[in-house]
């Protein structure tokens, strides 16, 4: 994995986001000559590619950190068995 701030991994998401939506919009109107039409697509492709690893850097910091929260809980109930004082407290919601 990279060695990115949180905020970085966001900040650099939104940006690739923005870029995407852009060469879209370029792309769309169809007035570009065809290196500068390939130029691009190929841009738009590896910002895809970006994204996609950091959104799955991601959705695997939120399974590791669900993973230690959501150990021995009843899914009806959303309680610890035995949980604090043998009452099988609630989780925070």
């Amino acid at each position: 994995m990279s060695e990115e701030k949180p905020d970085e991994g966001v900040q650099g998401l939104e940006q690739a986001l923005k870029d995407l939506e852009q060469i879209v919009v370029n792309l769309e109107k169809g007035d570009l000559p065809l290196a500068e039409a390939i130029r691009q697509f190929e841009r738009g492709v590896e910002l895809t590619r970006r994204c996609q690893e950091v959104l799955k850097e991601a959705e695997q910091k939120v399974q590791v950190l669900s993973e230690g929260m959501l150990e021995d809980v009843d899914p009806l109930t959303l309680r610890k068995p035995g949980g604090e004082n043998g009452g099988g407290g609630s989780l925070p919601l």
